[in-house]
């Protein structure tokens, strides 16, 4: 709660919660949206969301000067009417929620998702000069709390949209797990007639150092070229400069909150989107016929870490009973000797033991120490340059729709094992325009 007196001061100038006020202190001017009190912050201390949409917290004291200096309502819904032009092809725009579908309520300081996905095409109105939109919730969820469900009804979903006409999806998807949804969708999905693009936002779209508006024009423009691969696109530079497509399976969020945040691993980037869309890379074009999803998933499974004093029986109880479990090893992918036993125990009841690597660039490689050379021996899978994430999510779909799954999970099914280690792809070489 504020205190009686800087109550008491808002009251007397009439300002509340979602009103545009200004703070002198000390020769310092502040301007902005006043926020609500959280538990968190001093009695004495008001918030403001300033232009820049940062927010700053200022003690009130003597010296503090307030002034109103302007009333303000909720903001308006985004919703509207969607434009149709029969000369124009059609982009179908799969809504699940995240930051790239919300909006901050100024009266409550919450961030709330859009209700229509009308609100987020309208939130960029010059995507419609390029298509027709066909907007659709298939979910509203924050991302962390997407399951494998999720990416089973995402995938019947999207293969809909291209059987009936769509040249390209493009999926609105929170960041902290749209990696595994990427990976997901790569595998369930057979013969795209048309690019499938997840995008998303580190910072929602009502705010003027969003990436919303950039990353979702980027994607709709990557929908319209002949992709016929699973892409994430998001900025390519903390700067709204040009957004980089990522294939799928080789793609990773690397930062908590930049705007740069996905790169893609193991790989260059597929291409980038200024004005128009640039591929730098081979990549699979779209096909003809039917697009199929085959949805099958085994999520009887485990993503174990490895960590140095690791006990091999808690990696023995994490993964007993499991079909099938990811291990990320250190370096080339190794652990200590004493789980080599367990693993071998768990391959003769059966369960897949796949290795990768914590290291995340790079490639597993069995056969250069004796530890690796003993894991082989013991019916361990080399995951190659797969990332950890991605090896479990193949581990899933591979266990479900393959009569051989071991030679599936060394087999490059949808681009997640390239052929050679390429130099250019590591971090730091990560423009090829």
């Amino acid at each position: 709660m504020r205190s009686d007196a800087v109550a008491r001061r808002l009251q007397e100038m009439g300002a509340s919660e979602g009103d545009y006020v200004s703070i002198d202190k000390r020769g310092e001017h502040y301007q902005g949206v006043l926020m609500p009190h959280h538990s968190f912050s001093h009695p004495d201390v008001v918030t403001l969301k300033l232009d820049d949409g940062y927010n700053i917290g200022i003690a009130i004291d003597d010296h503090t000067h307030l002034r109103l200096v302007e009333k303000r309502s909720p903001p308006e819904s985004r919703e509207g009417s969607i434009p149709r032009d029969g000369t124009k092809p059609s982009i179908a725009l799969l809504g699940t929620g995240g930051t790239i579908a919300s909006y901050v309520e100024y009266q409550t300081g919450a961030v709330h998702p859009a209700t229509t996905t009308e609100e987020l095409a309208l939130s960029v109105p010059e995507i419609f000069s390029l298509c027709n939109v066909q907007p659709r919730i298939v979910a509203q969820k924050l991302s962390e709390n997407v399951v494998p469900a999720d990416w089973q009804v995402l995938a019947e979903a999207v293969a809909e949209e291209l059987r009936e006409g769509a040249a390209g999806v493009v999926v609105s998807h929170g960041t902290d797990t749209m990696g595994y949804t990427a990976a997901a969708l790569s595998f369930m999905l057979d013969s795209l007639t048309g690019p499938v693009v997840l995008v998303g936002a580190q910072r929602s779209s009502d705010r003027p150092s969003s990436d919303a508006g950039l990353n979702l024009m980027a994607a709709v423009k990557t929908a319209l070229t002949d992709l016929g691969e699973v892409a994430v696109v998001m900025h390519g530079t903390p700067s709204p400069e040009y957004g980089t497509i990522h294939r799928g399976t080789k793609v990773r969020k690397m930062h908590a909150s930049r705007r740069d945040a996905f790169q893609s691993i193991n790989a260059l980037p597929l291409g980038y989107v200024e004005d128009d869309v640039r591929f730098v890379g081979p990549y699979r074009g779209a096909g003809q016929g039917e697009t199929r999803a085959r949805t099958g998933l085994n999520t009887n499974v485990a993503l174990v870490p490895f960590y140095p004093g690791m006990p091999p029986h808690d990696f023995a109880r994490l993964a007993q009973g499991k079909d099938g479990v990811v291990v990320a090893g250190t370096g080339l992918g190794h652990v200590h000797e004493s789980w080599v036993p367990v693993i071998g125990d768990l391959v003769e009841q059966g369960t897949l033991v796949v290795m990768a690597t914590q290291c995340l660039w790079g490639r597993v490689n069995l056969n250069v120490y004796a530890t690796g050379r003993k894991l082989l021996r013991s019916g361990v899978i080399g995951g190659e340059d797969m990332l950890p994430e991605t090896a479990l999510v193949k581990l899933m779909w591979v266990l479900a729709n393959s009569d051989k799954p071991a030679a599936d999970m060394k087999a490059n099914l949808a681009g997640e094992i390239a052929a050679r280690t390429l130099y250019e792809a590591y971090p730091g070489q990560k423009k090829y325009m």
